[in-house]
């Protein structure tokens, strides 16, 4: 782990609290203890659920779910999980409970006495705290906690366990995957660095003036830390972003040395629920990490020669078809018109290929194979 944070104490399963008063089927509501905040203790709720079924002495991967902005710990994602054999872990970040009923999008949630610092936007303004009292310190450490207390459950195997987040989730993500190498993949949705490149984000941070700007950004951006990340990571989003576009995606994706896949869906709806959480794609990576199944496609080179674009790839289970996505647009990401054509498919010597249109400014392939699980050359701009 990076010396930023007292190592030892987050390889440590932490303490476990009872939360009284919250219920779920099949769950368990828990405190756990986070990290000292201002000099006083903090707790961190979770819901923690294993899979139905499991036989005694038998265990199962994990997976650690971290929510986004407006987000909580969810209940249903921890079911999701639990239903394809998983052990999973979701937690509250910014030190608030989930509430029956559900607050409403855009309303903020009840903190408890034992919160943390307030997190997501409100983080640029604590830049002149002490390090320690600031809100991604301690979401890093909270999400490390999670791992350990996973991980010491006698039903879980420690050495199978990965992560997804979604949106500032997958921001989280992207900095554990390289502060904390116990995770066996990491797959960010939406969320990356170059928050300096996101105007979503920009607006936030701007008011703060260069100086504290670039303190913010030298601390708690994930291009500082992406750099370190060890384990495979897939990112799925959309072409058209809000909060991150794709020129920040791509300065963030190619900071990373080892496996990485991309899925990039054209117009891909930005959210929780089933929108950022349910891509089968990322049930896909993760079974393929952790439970043997059968991987995602792999683009192993892209060459644009002339007007031809072209991949190669490598697959296990059957490519069924490749699309050309393209755009003639210039301007904001977000307000692109990305298009569609059939590529030509090669599937017994393993490439795709397909001429571009006239004007085309941006272009890349996606390979579909027979789930329906789409893996995404990088982007070229032209």
């Amino acid at each position: 782990m990076n010396t930023l944070w007292d190592v030892q104490a987050l390889l440590d399963s932490p303490r476990i609290h009872p939360a009284p008063g919250h219920h779920a089927d099949g769950m368990q509501a828990l405190f756990y203890d986070g990290l000292p905040w201002k000099g006083g203790p903090t707790r961190v709720f979770a819901w923690l659920g294993l899979p139905p079924g499991l036989a005694p002495g038998e265990t199962c991967p994990g997976i650690v779910l971290v929510h986004g902005g407006g987000g909580t710990a969810f209940d249903y994602w921890v079911r999701l999980w639990n239903s394809r054999g998983y052990a999973a872990i979701a937690m509250d970040l910014c030190g608030c409970i989930p509430e029956p009923p559900p607050t409403p999008p855009g309303q903020p949630r009840t903190r408890h006495a034992a919160g943390g610092p307030p997190g997501w936007g409100a983080s640029y303004e604590q830049i002149d705290d002490p390090v320690e009292d600031q809100w991604t310190y301690h979401a890093v450490a909270d999400i490390a906690l999670a791992y350990s207390l996973l991980a010491a459950r006698p039903e879980v195997d420690q050495s199978r366990i990965g992560i997804t987040g979604i949106s500032w989730g997958g921001y989280l993500t992207s900095i554990v995957s390289g502060v904390d190498d116990r995770f066996r993949f990491a797959v960010p949705v939406y969320g990356c660095g170059f928050y300096q490149d996101c105007p979503a984000f920009r607006v936030g941070l701007e008011p703060l003036g260069p100086e504290r700007m670039q303190r913010w950004l030298g601390l708690w951006d994930p291009s500082v830390y992406l750099p370190r990340a060890k384990m495979p990571v897939l990112w799925v989003t959309g072409t058209n972003d809000g909060a991150y576009p794709l020129d920040a995606l791509q300065s963030s994706y190619q900071l990373v040395a080892g496996y990485l896949t991309l899925c990039i869906r054209i117009e891909m709806p930005h959210g929780h629920g089933g929108l950022g959480e349910n891509p089968e794609e990322i049930h896909v990576f993760a079974d393929s990490f952790l439970k043997d199944g059968v991987p995602l496609a792999r683009i192993i080179r892209q060459d644009l020669n002339g007007n031809t674009l072209r991949v190669e790839f490598e697959a296990e289970g059957p490519v069924v078809r490749a699309e050309l996505i393209y755009t003639r647009a210039h301007g904001f990401w977000q307000d692109r018109k990305w298009n569609t054509a059939p590529a030509e498919l090669n599937v017994e010597e393993g490439w795709a290929e397909s001429q571009l249109p006239a004007e085309t400014t941006v272009c890349y392939m996606n390979l579909i194979d027979d789930r329906d699980c789409v893996v995404s050359s990088r982007h070229m701009e032209l």
